[in-house]
């Protein structure tokens, strides 16, 4: 069964109503069951919201959709993996921290963000259009 690497911007999309909020529903709706959060996005789901003064919506989504997905973090050991990642793939640390989780639990990533079209070779991409 397909795993999937949820990146934050899909998350965002639907807590900050933007443009493709409808489509990252779907995808949610579709997926739930196969859906994993890492440990970064959530606390930059934060940071985000908290920023813009939303901190409702940050409860929000940790009543509503953190309970029926599971959360995951890059063990300690493989985070020299994001710098490789980093380089290879000329990705900013946060993709590279996705690419990397993506990798060590042989997941795929799902994204609305382009810069992951450089991993494809290596490493399975859904993007949601």
């Amino acid at each position: 069964m397909e795993k999937y690497l949820t990146d934050t911007n899909i998350f965002l999309e639907i807590l900050l109503g933007q443009e493709r909020s409808e489509k990252c529903k779907e995808y949610l709706n579709e997926k739930i069951g196969k859906i994993f959060i890492s440990d970064f996005s959530l606390h930059t789901i934060g940071v985000i919201l908290f920023k813009l003064e939303k901190q409702d919506k940050f409860d929000l989504f940790l009543n509503d959709i953190l309970p029926r997905i599971e959360h995951i973090g890059l063990p300690l050991n493989d985070y020299k993996k994001v710098k490789k990642i980093s380089e290879k793939y000329r990705l900013d640390f946060d993709d590279a921290y996705q690419a990397s989780i993506a990798k060590t639990y042989g997941l795929t990533i799902t994204t609305i963000d382009k810069d992951f079209k450089r991993v494809e070779k290596e490493i399975k991409v859904n993007f949601v259009n």
